[in-house]
């Protein structure tokens, strides 16, 4: 885990090649003379940077399993019919540690292999990207279904591409995006049913018992806390969040 933190970065570098961060001046190549790069103003680096941090977050939570993660979480808190428990920057920490856990090994290889080399002045920003986008590029791969990156070439009337190697990145984040929200509404789904089904028996029986005038839901919550507190689902879920990436 210790190069968890180079995660964010890593992730940067790897999807905005090009720029160079050494030490405490910014220098970018705009296509100059070999050996002479071109000079750029002090506002014009620092719009740079600026547009690099803000960027950066969107970058990370849309290339990561974070999206999965926090969708079936929000599911769960609507199936159990608390809005507001736990709440919502208790999930969100919990997605954002939860992907930091599982990008862990994807973080330090794009380190090791790009970032590492290209801070140290080892490589170039261009090989640098093409070593460090691997890693990212084969997990974004593995999740994410061929009808979906289909979908973004036809759109974009791209070439198919005729390997792993050859998908173009902007056309697979798009892809990866939309395979991860069916996928974790597949497993939202799978996870609301037994919550429906115990509103509906609550219904049932209310209704039967002629207590029209109880909400079921008052009388099938604190039913469905306990179902999923006995049956040890917070354990269970991430378990399951977890594996469904591996």
């Amino acid at each position: 885990m210790k190069h968890v933190s180079f995660l964010l970065p890593s992730l940067v570098v790897f999807l905005l090649p090009g720029f160079a961060l050494a030490g405490p001046s910014l220098h970018i190549d705009l296509g100059g003379a070999e050996g002479s790069p071109v000079e750029i103003s002090s506002a014009m680096k620092m719009a740079v940077v600026f547009t690099i941090v803000s960027l950066a977050p969107a970058l990370v939570l849309t290339s990561t399993c974070f999206v999965r993660f926090i969708v079936v979480l929000s599911v769960l808190r609507n199936a159990l019919g608390v809005q507001s428990m736990p709440p919502t920057q208790v999930l969100t920490g919990l997605a954002l540690f939860l992907t930091v856990a599982v990008m862990a090994p994807v973080g330090e290889k794009v380190y090791a292999e790009g970032l590492g080399p290209y801070l140290e002045g080892q490589m170039t920003a261009g090989e640098a990207f093409n070593r460090a986008k691997e890693p990212l590029q084969r997990f974004m791969l593995r999740q994410t279904r061929e009808t979906d990156l289909r979908l973004f070439y036809d759109i974009s009337q791209a070439p198919q591409p005729t390997g792993p190697e050859d998908v173009k990145l902007h056309l697979l984040l798009p892809s990866f995006v939309i395979s991860e929200l069916r996928t974790a509404f597949e497993m939202g789904f799978m996870l609301f049913l037994p919550f429906l089904l115990l509103d509906i028996i609550t219904a049932s029986v209310t209704m039967a018992m002629g207590m029209v005038m109880v909400p079921p839901a008052l009388i099938s919550l604190p039913l469905k806390i306990m179902l999923f507190v006995v049956a040890d689902g917070w354990n269970l879920l991430v378990g399951s969040l977890v594996r469904s990436v591996a």
